[in-house]
Parts: C-alpha cells; structure tokens; sequence
C-alpha cells in the first residue's frame, strides 16, 4: 500500500497506540521516521524502540510510555507540514510548543531536531509535527 505522507502515518499510529494503551507499535521503517522517534526518546516521550527486519523495509517497534496512572506521556500530536502544504521557519520564527512544554520537531540542514536545539544552533528548517 503506498502511502502519500509517511510521516503523518507515523504519528496517527502512535497516536491511536495511546488512546488504546497499547504498550508497542510497530510502523513500517525509514531514516526519516527512526530520526523522529529517535528525537521522542531523547525527550522521553517513549520508553525505548528497535528496528526489525522483515526482508523488505524493515519495521520500526516503538515502546510507548505511560505514567504512573497509565494515562500516555504523549498528549498529543500533530503534523503541521504537510505534501500538500509545507510549512517552513526561520531560525527566529520556530514557535513554541504550549509555552515551552512540549516540543516541536524541524528537520534542518543537520538533521531532524527538537525546537530548542534548531534555536541553539541557529537552524531553521521544515516544520515538521509538534508534540506535548
């Protein structure tokens, strides 16, 4: 099945994944799709994730994380640049996330990282989700 925006798949599982309590998510693999999850477990919004392979793309298994009364650290998620529209920032214009508590994803010239480090770095980029 081909899906036109990769990304968005990716986030709606995750998302679906925690409205169901479900523990893991598995999504089909790419660079682009372990770069973000590699960005959520660095800002602990997912225990841990692994990359199996299928004999074809491979599959990413994301492990979600959930606090002490099982309610989802992920609140929410959303894709702000889309195929159809893409949304890009200045160094100076990446927003912040519900006052700073949550995070925004930007894919710059030096990879795909968080609001705080484009803004640390000086990079802007493609705006890609946002997530508290």
């Amino acid at each position: 099945m081909s899906v036109s925006d990769p990304i968005a798949d990716l986030l709606t599982s995750i998302r679906n994944a925690c409205k169901a309590k479900h523990k893991k998510v598995d999504v089909p693999a790419s660079n682009v799709k372990a770069e973000i999850v590699r960005v959520l477990l660095r800002e602990k919004y997912i225990n841990n994730y692994k990359t199996m392979d299928d004999k074809r793309q491979g599959i990413l298994r994301i492990y979600l994380k959930y606090d002490a009364k099982e309610r989802p650290v992920l609140q929410g998620l959303q894709r702000m640049s889309k195929p159809g529209r893409r949304v890009y920032v200045r160094r100076h214009q990446i927003p912040k996330v519900q006052g700073g508590l949550g995070t925004a994803l930007i894919s710059t010239p030096s990879g795909i990282m968080t609001d705080l480090e484009a803004r640390e770095e000086g990079l802007g980029g493609e705006y890609l989700a946002r997530v508290w």
